[in-house]
């Protein structure tokens, strides 16, 4: 079986969401990899290096510089004709290509994978995360998002891929690049990071989130998350939501502070290796999957806690 994985990329970098996608694919058969931009050579060499890789397909147009899902789409799709599955990270780019890449090739998508069962047979989550069901696809042609914190990340460097030119589709037209709006931050991405600090509604303002979370990030060079009570009240952006309608992450440790335990907001962190929760209210449903518990006053333990690393 050829599997195809979308690239993600910035023209410039790789991003770490490819490396898991790799892994679930190189499970279904042989992997061959998409890039696309503009100006992005360096990208489809550093693509080649990464183990497990047989081949890069590098689509070179100013069409795809900004991954726009219109344009990327069929020319995905005009590649499925010579491989078996398409595979995309669950990411805000991967979920916006693949059911477009699934419409053009008139099959169903299976989102989210967690595992690779046999070739047509996976896991995926239901229920925000609280049930795993055992699908399995009848279609000729695979679409699949995955889960990135469900997989090992491929190794970077050790492959030989060749790296291979292809014929482009062009601007589909449909759509046009405006602007974007990066947060710009020193701090690790929150998708990758071996920490992540989170807050929930009960830090009270933004104000009040700067004052206790920050610090204490700082201290553990941790990412800084957020529920998305603490979202839609304005306390931070949404780029730090995490959650099923947020960020999912998996870090080695996650601290809860101040959030109760929703289930939208375990279903994108309760992969973590160690959970730490603070919250005052001692029946918090954080409580259930938390591996250490502190029921206290967020206002005094975190400044103390922070004091003292």
């Amino acid at each position: 079986m050829k599997t195809l994985v979308l690239v993600e990329h910035d023209n410039e970098d790789l991003k770490d969401a490819t490396l898991a996608a790799v892994t679930a694919a190189s499970k279904l058969g042989e992997v061959h990899l998409l890039v696309a931009g503009a100006g992005c050579q360096g990208v489809a060499d550093a693509a080649a290096k990464i183990a497990g890789v047989g081949k890069v397909h590098l689509a070179d147009d100013e069409a795809y510089k900004d991954m726009l899902a219109e344009n990327i789409a069929p020319l995905a799709a005009k590649l499925m004709a010579d491989h078996d599955a398409f595979v995309a990270p669950a990411t805000t780019t991967g979920k916006n290509i693949a059911p477009r890449v699934a419409a053009l090739l008139d099959v169903m998508q299976i989102s989210e994978v967690m595992s690779v069962e046999g070739d047509k047979t996976f896991t995926r989550p239901i229920y925000a995360g609280n049930a795993i069901a055992t699908v399995e696809s009848t279609e000729d042609k695979l679409v699949l998002t995955v889960r990135g914190t469900a997989f090992d990340k491929a190794e970077a460097e050790g492959g030989s891929g060749t790296v291979e030119a292809v014929d482009t589709t062009g601007n589909a037209g449909s759509s046009e690049f405006v602007s974007r709006e990066l947060a710009e931050s020193e701090r690790p991405e929150l998708t990758s990071a071996s920490v992540v600090v989170s807050g929930g509604r009960a830090l009270k303002d933004a104000e009040t989130f700067e004052e206790y979370i920050t610090p204490l990030a700082d201290k553990l060079g941790a990412a800084i998350g957020a529920s998305r009570a603490a979202v839609d009240a304005g306390y931070v952006p949404n780029d730090y939501q995490v959650g099923q309608t947020g960020k999912i992450v998996a870090p080695e440790a996650y601290f809860a502070i101040g959030i109760s335990g929703a289930i939208q907001h375990l279903a994108g962190m309760k992969d973590s290796k160690v959970i730490i929760a603070i919250n005052k209210d001692e029946d918090a449903p954080i409580f259930q999957v938390a591996d250490i518990g502190l029921v206290a006053d967020l206002f005094k333990a975190v400044p103390e806690l922070t004091e003292k690393l």
